[in-house]
């Protein structure tokens, strides 16, 4: 019996090279999709209002201005104030829901990972139903839950409501994590003396902290930028949020559109300085999470 053995031409190299020349262009298109409209945003809020209405549009300011900034920025004026005051808030908000999102997500992932009992598979995904329908749906039962629990025109509710709809995802992504780590570790400290419980804080958890950080992250960002339900459950304007608040600058005859850029910009620079800062962390976490060793 004869045996034939085929054999497989190598690609060429202008076709490595020309499918690499468009992986670069595709990349650079997108990255000008994504960039032009924050410099956009950036230019319009150092116009004059005239500037900024103009038709054809003014691409380059020719007086660049920071009154916008300024004004924003003024605690002695009522703009300056009312703006502080929702960034303020943004703040608090996103950060305990970051806060309670770990807290309650790194034991729940742990167990999911770790822990065999039953309906475990089925709970698990159970967690992750919520995330297949639009956050609309639960407007308005989640209004009336929170108007009979007394935390309309609360923190406490976004808290709340930004917990529900973070948690999942988070639990989905360090359960990734700790399916990793190798559970060999766990049970090297245990023969040494450790406790469950001191061998996940001294061995589990300094290996799952760029999962942590990732999980954080999005929490953040998540309660940074939710509109609807902050819209829905806040109504007292010392209450207000950032994406709810900057709608001040809209009236029923006119619109000051350097001011509405310039606080979407001041907006979006907590967010962007804290992907930068903790990216690779980010990036980590999502890898080794998705891939199974």
């Amino acid at each position: 019996m004869s045996m034939t053995s085929k054999t497989v031409a190598p690609r060429s190299r202008n076709s490595i090279d020309g499918w690499r020349w468009f992986g670069r262009i595709f990349l650079v298109l997108m990255l000008l999709y994504t960039a032009l409209p924050m410099v956009w945003m950036l230019l319009t809020s150092i116009k004059s209002g005239f500037a900024a209405m103009q038709f054809p549009p003014q691409w380059w300011p020719r007086e660049p201005t920071l009154a916008s900034y300024t004004k924003l920025l003024d605690p002695t004026n009522s703009v300056g104030q009312d703006f502080l005051r929702f960034f303020w808030n943004s703040i608090y908000v996103s950060t305990v829901t970051t806060i309670l999102s770990v807290i309650v997500a790194v034991p729940a992932a742990y167990a999911f990972s770790r822990f065999t009992f039953p309906g475990r598979k089925f709970l698990f995904f159970a967690v992750l139903l919520r995330n297949m329908f639009p956050a609309v749906i639960f407007l308005v039962p989640l209004f009336i839950l929170m108007r009979f629990l007394g935390l309309v025109n609360t923190h406490g509710s976004l808290i709340l409501t930004y917990l529900t709809f973070g948690l999942p995802l988070a639990i989905w992504l360090l359960k990734g994590f700790y399916d990793n780590i190798p559970v060999q570790l766990e049970q090297a400290a245990r023969i040494d003396g450790a406790t469950r419980f001191k061998a996940f804080v001294l061995i589990v958890m300094p290996l799952s902290v760029p999962g942590i950080i990732a999980t954080s992250i999005y929490s953040f960002i998540g309660a940074w930028n939710e509109y609807i339900f902050a819209y829905t459950f806040l109504n007292k304007n010392d209450q207000l949020t950032l994406p709810v608040g900057i709608q001040r600058f809209f009236s029923e005859n006119t619109t000051d559109f350097p001011g509405l850029m310039a606080a979407s910009f001041i907006m979006s620079v907590p967010v962007v300085v804290l992907f930068l800062v903790l990216q690779r962390y980010f990036v980590r976490a999502l890898t080794e999470g998705a891939v199974k060793h």
